[in-house]
């Protein structure tokens, strides 16, 4: 009997057959997401349970599963809960690599099991006498006895399994025992990106139910022309045939069909009918969810669910939703709580639900296995499209050990051991009709997903033909049919859609200039790992235009962490791979998410959430002072979902504002022509920017909410800022005093001193009003801290030494005619090994206000890789933390990564410049800046670029950001430094994707930086 466990003969025993979510109650429930705990026939057994762990099955108690068997060193334990969020055992995480062998379906025999015992009270119910025990999901696998009873036994750790328990259950208390296999052949097929855990993770309940009754219902509904639809619902009993009425109900309580089933068989097991015609139906989508009440009613039962009439085609290579083409605006979604792992509850799940409609979000795929079956009731609820995935993933078994280790080789025989293999396909066929039986009633899903990353082959093509035929009112995918190997000829017509996952742009482009006969869907695309992610917009701007390609769900919503407690600063101590002493583990690619794991969002959701905006500014004709707008919605008009509110911007400043009137009838994907008066200024660097509000509110925005806004620089006959234009004006003033030495070459004048050395050729002080500015020498700076995108370039860098640099001069030449000094040196950047990275000119000018003037024509050396950045890197004493910018702000942005932020003129500090990633790296940029301030109540520094430049001000050097492998490592520098960027590279997404474009990379051989830094005196 426990050797089911690794036997792919019995992946189940005793379980009833997997039927749709529903909770049955003796009356109509009134939320079908509580109904578990409204529901009078429902029992939730969830709390605190007896648990021992043991090393393995050998060490099993004779008898454990008797009642009063005397088990020793029981300790409590939550359930749901997994044993490693509890105290025991260890966490570990793995991304591709198997945490066991590769020796399918075998694992280890030293493996770890958990007894788990509760003693629950039950009384009997005269009218629904037969009692099923359900368990929502149990990580690996486990076996069930009750009151000494062997029960059964199941795996799917992301499955529900249902037992009848009625045989062996008595009227009082009840003692049942679960153990728990930490491993077993299933963990061959659940080789997901996340932390392993183990343990009974979803709700455990007893259902109270009569002798007969509707056991399953498969609701499907079409779209007629004229507005009238059809709700067909088909049945099949357990126990026998009862009679079984059927009201359907609109949202304000008005039945609008009803009937009875009947017979009717369809080959799919369902026995019974009725079809319920809707006139002038409101069709769910979600950008207007409208759900109906079914009432499904027997003489002793009523099962209560919600309907959403909706209807998915596939018109050539256009996926349409209600006849209108659709874009999937998705994220991909783990179960992942930083205290409790993959146990997530309601609140939990709507407050996830909640940040993606706040943030422009439509659409979510249920990486990699199916979620709660609330979550998918939620998203029917609030409006989301749902990408139901199989849990199913083999990727480990990529990852044996091969001669030939090439990328060629591995995935030439990646399917060998489990997805070509037929001794798995049934437990392939049976993953995928767990998740599709289950969830087959939700209007939110409408793709169904056979799994992730496990090769293609004999198991999947059986998948999805069973798919195909069960349901084909759906899209079918998998992504893992891209992988193509010599061995034979596949079946892949059971697939709607080509899906990739971080594909380049060029290869969409291929495959749409290569006559495409699918829908193209990026699975899995811009790879949110720490500073990123840089490459959405590009990615949306080819998808937007292209009616083939169908959008995409970002990798991926949350960053996956243990809390470990909180440092004496309040802040939260995560942890990640490696840190709970595993020697098998990928460190902080669990860390790659829009949201931290306490759900804190990155600042890459606030640029996806623009990116992803519901209408764009796709021209404005100045003269006419006209804005022409393209609604971006699928399904809903311009004009009743949004009021633009338009702004005219000058030098980071709002000068001009007003609300634009929006003609009626807006329609999806048209575009209109709006009036905007704006009244254009002569001068200064000046935008005209589009804020979207939302005109209504719903269950998670307000009235007002923002929903994006667009940008366009304005043509001016002045365009410089005009701030600038006034500081950079000549002074008139005595001539500074020069003075040099050996070494230095020092510039002073009145209340200031520069020094330069003669050796770097940089300022190594500067005093202003007798305060010493400068706490070290400058810098010529090239390198960042890497980011998590920087990960397969960085080596490149480091090879040329570009984190190892300094500065030597050749000729120093000093000028002291005329009303300023100017100190010029012929110089490079070079480091040990390697030859001059960069040769530089370079020219400083100091006025009589001590206003200091850097002018730098730099050459990159032959050969050497794209830079970093290029720039200068000054430490300032730690009390010059005052910032105002003006440039783009608030948020962090880059080249590539600035759709989240506006030009205006921003007031902050240092410690609110600072962007914290779990992982320490370069952030806290700010892109297209005009003018920049530092100071303290005394003195300060401005500062200009020849043409518009980043900055970041940090209390962190990039050494210690590299140093540092978690955020509550770092250790702040007792200086502030600033970093200028004559130029900065872009983020892209290469932790996991596509290479950074060529056009975000600083790949250009010659550069004229041109800086002015001018002291403030404030007294």
């Amino acid at each position: 009997m426990l050797g089911h466990h690794q036997s792919l003969a019995v992946l189940h025993e005793n379980t009833l057959p997997t039927r749709s979510y529903y909770i049955p109650a003796s009356t109509p429930l009134g939320d079908v997401v509580e109904a578990r705990v409204l529901s009078d026939r429902a029992q939730l057994i969830n709390g605190t349970w007896k648990f021992q762990l043991l090393a393995e099955e050998r060490e099993l108690p004779e008898g454990f599963f008797l009642p009063g068997s005397e088990i020793s060193d029981l300790v409590d334990i939550q359930v749901p809960g997994t044993w490693q969020h509890q105290g025991f055992d260890a966490h570990q995480y793995t991304n591709v690599r198997y945490p066991i062998p590769v020796d399918p379906p075998h694992v280890p025999s030293a493996n770890p099991c958990g007894i788990h015992l509760l003693d629950f009270e039950h009384t009997p119910n005269s009218d629904a006498p037969t009692t099923q025990l359900v368990f929502e999901g149990v990580d690996s696998c486990f076996y069930v006895w009750l009151n000494g009873h062997y029960v059964g036994y199941s795996q799917v750790t992301h499955a529900t399994s249902e037992f009848e328990i009625t045989p062996f259950l008595v009227d009082g208390v009840n003692h049942l025992v679960v153990l728990v296999y930490k491993w077993c052949d299933g963990t061959y097929l659940e080789d997901q990106d996340k932390f392993r855990t183990s343990g009974i993770i979803r709700d455990v309940y007893l259902l109270d139910r009569p002798e007969k009754v509707l056991f399953d219902y498969f609701v499907t509904t079409s779209v007629g022309l004229g507005g009238d639809a059809r709700v067909s619902v088909r049945g099949q009993y357990r126990g026998g045939v009862v009679p079984t009425n059927l009201r359907l109900i609109d949202a304000h309580g008005d039945m609008v069909a009803s009937g009875t089933f009947s017979p009717r068989s369809d080959g799919h097991g369902y026995t019974h009918a009725c079809d319920l015609q809707v006139s002038d139906a409101q069709l769910w989508n979600p950008e207007s969810p409208y759900l109906y009440t079914l009432l499904i009613e027997t003489s002793d039962e009523v099962i209560t669910d919600e309907v959403g009439i909706r209807e998915v085609t596939i018109d050539g290579v256009v996926v349409a939703v209600n006849g209108r083409p659709i874009k999937l605006r998705g994220v991909n979604r783990h179960d992942s709580d930083p205290v409790t792992g993959p146990v997530v509850d309601v609140e939990h799940m709507r407050r996830d639900l909640a940040l993606m409609k706040q943030h422009n979000i439509n659409a979510v795929r249920t990486s990699h296995y199916p979620n709660d079956p609330r979550f998918y009731q939620l998203c029917d609820r609030h409006g989301f499209f749902v990408m139901s995935e199989a849990d199913n993933e083999s990727h480990g078994a990529q990852s044996r050990y091969l001669a030939d280790s090439s990328w060629e080789n591995i995935v030439e025989r990646w399917n060998e051991l489990i997805a070509d293999n037929p001794e798995w396909t049934q437990a392939t066929v049976d993953r995928m009709e767990r998740s599709v039986r289950r969830e087959k009633n939700r209007p939110s899903v409408i793709s169904w997903s056979a799994g992730n990353e496990g090769g293609y082959g004999c198991t999947f093509e059986a998948a999805m033909a069973w798919v195909k035929g069960f349901d084909p009112t759906r899209i079918s995918h998998y992504e893992g049919a891209f992988y193509r190997d010599g061995k034979r000829s596949y079946d892949y017509s059971s697939l709607d859609v080509h899906s990739r996952m971080y594909a380049s742009l060029q290869e969409m482009r291929d495959y749409l200039a290569g006559g495409p006969d699918k829908p193209y869907v990026l699975c899995e695309y811009s790879h949110a790992m720490g500073n990123g992610p840089g490459d959405i917009e590009d990615y949306w701007e080819l998808i937007r235009v292209e009616p083939a390609l169908l959008g995409g769900f970002v990798w991926e919503w949350c960053d996956h962490a243990v809390l470990d407690g909180w440092t004496p600063e309040g802040h939260p101590r995560f942890l990640y791979g490696g840190d709970s002493g595993e020697t098998v583990h990928d460190g902080n690619f669990c860390v790659d998410g829009l949201v931290a794991p306490d759900r804190v969002p990155h600042q890459g959701l606030l640029e996806l959430k623009n990116v992803q905006r519901p209408v764009r500014m796709v021209g404005f004709d100045q003269a006419l002072g006209v804005a022409r707008l393209r609604n971006e919605l699928d399904f809903t008009n311009l004009d009743d979902h949004l009021q633009v509110v338009w702004e005219v911007v000058r030098d980071g400043v709002v000068v001009a504002q007003g609300v634009a009137k929006l003609p009626k009838g807006i329609e999806p994907h048209t575009t209109v022509d709006v009036s905007c008066p704006v009244d254009v200024p002569d001068s200064g660097r000046c935008h005209l920017r589009l804020r979207y509000l939302l005109r209504e509110a719903d269950a998670f925005r307000a009235v007002g909410h923002d929903l994006g806004f667009d940008e366009a620089e304005l043509e001016i006959l002045d365009p410089r800022n005009q701030e600038v234009v006034a500081l950079a004006a000549s002074v008139a003033g005595r001539a500074p005093e020069v003075h040099e030495d050996p070494w230095h070459v020092v510039v002073s004048g009145e209340s200031f001193r520069w020094t330069f050395s003669r050796d770097s050729g940089l300022p190594v002080g500067f005093q202003l009003e007798g305060h010493e500015v400068l706490t070290r020498p400058a810098e010529v700076n090239i390198w960042r801290a890497p980011t998590d995108n920087d990960r397969n370039i960085v080596a490149e860098w480091r090879r040329a030494r570009y984190d190892r640099t300094h500065t030597r001069t050749y000729e120093c030449e000093v000028d002291t005619d005329g009303a300023a000094a100017q100190i010029s040196f012929s110089m490079s950047l070079a480091s040990e090994t390697v030859q001059p990275i960069l040769r530089m000119e370079t020219r400083w000018t100091v006025d009589a206000t001590g206003r200091l003037r850097l002018r730098m024509d730099a050459t990159r050396g032959e050969g050497f890789p794209y830079l970093p950045r290029l720039g200068l890197r000054f430490f300032l004493r730690s009390d010059l933390e005052q910032v105002t910018f003006v440039g783009m702000g608030p948020y962090e942005n880059y080249v590539d990564k600035h759709r989240a932020s506006w030009h205006g003129h921003f007031v902050t500090d240092v410690d609110a410049l600072f962007v914290n990633y779990l992982n320490p790296q370069e952030n806290g940029s700010r892109h297209d800046c005009d003018l920049l301030g530092i100071g303290n109540p005394d003195i300060g520094l401005s500062v200009w670029g020849g043409q518009p430049f980043s900055f970041n001000l940090s209390r962190y050097s990039q050494e210690e950001l590299a140093r540092a492998s978690h955020d509550w490592e770092l250790e702040a520098e007792e200086d502030l430094v600033l970093c200028l960027d004559h130029g900065m590279g872009g983020v892209g997404s290469n932790s996991c994707g596509p290479e950074l474009l060529e056009k975000y990379r600083l790949d250009a051989v010659h550069h004229h930086v041109d800086f002015t830094l001018a002291p403030v005196r404030k007294g």
